[in-house]
């Protein structure tokens, strides 16, 4: 039985774009104006709390573009069709991700590009820490896999599969404003809009981007 996402629907796709392209803008302008962050960004909590404002926003803005249509298809919240094939496929990816990145870090420099990790561990400053954690691990791998491997693969689907994991993979990297890390935020947006289509839903993409992002913050605290 076809589902609602598998039916092209112009209108919600423009302003999907639209959305999208503001956040990319405004992530390139944030960056040409303000630089790399500071070595304490994460230990701030100005910087959890605009994060969470943004995030807020824009999930208001997906649900009214997704408003007349099931919710439930549209940003793919359903279980996946197997978990135990959907968390050895996220395995997979991740570990293909790692790599990849590790080979090209010596060219791009990604990791220092976006300078969120922080270099060591601050006790003094524990709790702002812990509510940037939250944003970074939590809600921001909600949010933005319900925008793109979300609502946005749904209204690419219609317009082949190819089209959908690459176009939600390269807006997924443009949206960081970054340079260097571009290529290896562009593949990992990739690999999960190829996950997202082989479970059919958006949860285990929810998790990968959650152990993605959790991953080097917990790494740069522990050792």
């Amino acid at each position: 039985m076809g589902r609602v996402e598998e039916r092209p629907n112009p209108e919600k796709l423009t302003w999907w774009w639209i959305l999208v392209g503001v956040l990319i803008v405004l992530a390139y302008a944030a960056r040409a104006s303000g630089g790399k962050p500071a070595d304490d960004v994460l230990y701030q909590w100005g910087t959890a709390i605009a994060a969470a404002l943004l995030y807020a926003i824009v999930l208001g803005l997906l649900l009214l573009i997704a408003r007349g249509g099931s919710v439930r298809d549209l940003f793919a919240l359903r279980p996946p069709r197997s978990w135990q094939r959907a968390l050895g496929w996220a395995g997979v990816v991740f570990a293909l991700v790692l790599a990849i990145g590790a080979a090209l870090d010596p060219l791009l420099h990604a990791g220092e590009e976006q300078g969120l990790t922080p270099s060591g561990w601050d006790s003094d400053h524990a709790a702002a820490f812990a509510a940037n954690v939250v944003v970074v691990a939590g809600i921001a791998p909600i949010v933005e896999e319900l925008t793109y491997r979300g609502l946005g693969f749904s209204l690419l689907r219609p317009y082949g599969v190819a089209s959908a994991i690459i176009g939600v993979g390269i807006a997924f990297g443009l949206a960081h404003g970054l340079i260097e890390a571009l290529p290896i935020l562009s593949l990992f947006g990739i690999g999960l809009a190829w996950l997202r289509e082989r479970t059919d839903s958006v949860y285990p993409a929810i998790l990968l981007h959650a152990a993605f992002n959790g991953f080097p913050l917990a790494a740069s605290v522990a050792f």
